[in-house]
């Protein structure tokens, strides 16, 4: 049975090296043949976009030379891209034309698009994402989703997969998004071998919500640091929200209301839930792991 070509789209000028890495772990899954495992593997092939004769640079010193460009991405079962860079999310650089072009052509013929991490922009801008839900790395989820509405930007996963577009989150849910596509292409077994080999988790649980930064607001934000402060010093005591604004000096109401927009979901791990059972079910609920799984991911978190 054979995988498919896989076309990945490398934007030239400025990769940084966390880019790099992403386009590894898609070189590592697609590119190198595991033959014993699955025979034929993938056809890669990587695809220069705005470089002259196929050949995408780095202001890093990397060099990609590639006989491919973006019409290369066209008639590949799979299309991946791997991310953007940095300018294009920030809405300081606009994203090469010839790149959205060949996305939609590719997603027409009925290619599987694929994105890690901040690569959902290019998909975004391409339109493959509309009426979609999607996800990237937590720290450009906002921006994804205020830049196109039309998308159903879902911060709290590592990966989604809707049918013939997947997207994920940075860095390491790139890794967990293609070993679920070798899961999907050539079976648990194959994919469960070759995270053995990549001494990587075959699935890992949970989403990117347990990575979002929840810290406790500086001081100075709202007025809400010294009763934040205070109320973490005191989880051995029953804490309610009325007590908390009556230390806060606010009303109940207001103190929720700022609360909530400071911190989010931090509410429900740092207000006191009484029981080890109740802390259980709020922290899988809100952060789709369990504390013992968390301590695991991260021993030495406060």
């Amino acid at each position: 049975m054979s995988a498919g070509t896989v076309a990945v789209a490398v934007i030239d000028d400025d990769v940084p090296f966390w880019d790099l890495y992403e386009l590894g772990v898609v070189t590592t899954v697609f590119g190198i043949p595991h033959r014993d495992l699955a025979d034929p593997w993938y056809d890669m092939r990587l695809c220069a976009v705005g470089a002259d004769r196929g050949e995408a640079a780095s202001a890093h010193g990397f060099g990609l030379r590639t006989p491919y460009g973006p019409e290369g991405l066209l008639g590949a079962d799979t299309v991946i891209v791997p991310s953007v860079p940095e300018a294009c999310v920030e809405g300081g650089r606009e994203l090469p034309p010839e790149l959205i072009a060949a996305l939609r052509e590719a997603a027409a013929g009925g290619a599987r698009m694929v994105s890690l991490c901040a690569g959902a922009f290019a998909l975004a801008e391409a339109g493959v994402l509309d009426g979609r839900r999607a996800t990237c790395h937590w720290m450009h989820t906002e921006e994804l989703a205020r830049r196109y509405p039309a998308v159903e930007v879902d911060d709290s996963v590592l990966y989604m997969d809707d049918g013939d577009v997947l997207t994920s989150a940075g860095v390491t849910a790139g890794l967990d998004l293609c070993l679920h596509l070798v899961r999907h292409d050539l079976g648990a077994h194959v994919a469960n071998q070759l995270a053995r080999r990549l001494v990587v988790p075959a699935h890992r649980p949970g989403g990117q919500a347990q990575y979002v930064d929840l810290s406790v607001p500086a001081a100075g934000d709202d007025g809400l640091a010294p009763v934040l402060q205070w109320a973490t010093e005191h989880l051995d005591r029953p804490l309610t929200v009325d007590d908390l604004a009556r230390r806060a000096g606010m009303s109940p109401r207001t103190f929720f209301r700022r609360l909530h927009a400071a911190t989010g979901e931090r509410i429900g791990e740092r207000s006191g839930l009484g029981t080890g059972t109740n802390l259980r079910r709020h922290f899988a609920q809100h952060l789709g792991v369990s504390p013992t799984d968390y301590r695991r991911a991260f021993p030495n978190a406060a």
